[in-house]
């Protein structure tokens, strides 16, 4: 009995040791990481300093946009099952300067005619997800580039979207 006690007792600490070492390296890790993520912290903290400064290589010249409100536009979308569902849609136009915005409003009626086409071929269900919110707001980007050419809007902004 004396001897299986020892080798249990070996056993025992033979499991011990290995356990050690993997708890001893995990904590390592664990303060390397927080080592380096404190490390990139306050390394982006003080470039983020210098870029509002003016003096950060990467500092980008903060350019004002203007916004052109559209009137808002109410459509049918194209039926699937039969049932009959409409989209409420109010949108602005984000536009690089004050010349941009005074030769687009002759355009308006183009942009509206190039937006009320495409809308009603619109399905319900191509609405779904920010996904399909996401491919809509490309669609009609380049139909107003289209419309308004050679001017150019930056972005369409969603003010309101309502599907019924």
């Amino acid at each position: 009995m004396v001897a299986e006690a020892e080798a249990g007792e070996g056993a025992a600490r033979k499991k011990g040791i290995p356990r050690l070492f993997l708890i001893i390296g995990a904590a390592a890790v664990v303060v390397l990481l927080g080592g380096a993520g404190l490390y990139y912290f306050l390394s982006s903290g003080s470039s983020a300093e210098g870029a509002a400064d003016g003096h950060g290589a990467t500092a980008a010249a903060a350019t004002p946009t203007f916004i052109f409100n559209l009137p808002p536009m109410t459509v049918n979308l194209s039926n699937e099952a039969g049932g009959e569902s409409f989209m409420r849609l109010t949108i602005a136009l984000e536009v690089a300067n004050q010349e941009v915005m005074t030769a687009i409003q002759p355009s308006l009626a183009k942009v509206t005619d190039a937006f009320q086409v495409y809308l009603r071929e619109l399905r319900k269900s191509d609405l779904e997800g920010s996904a399909g919110i996401y491919r809509l707001k490309e669609e009609l980007t380049r139909r107003v580039n289209v419309a308004i050419y050679p001017q150019r809007v930056e972005s369409i902004l969603f003010k309101e979207i309502l599907v019924q």
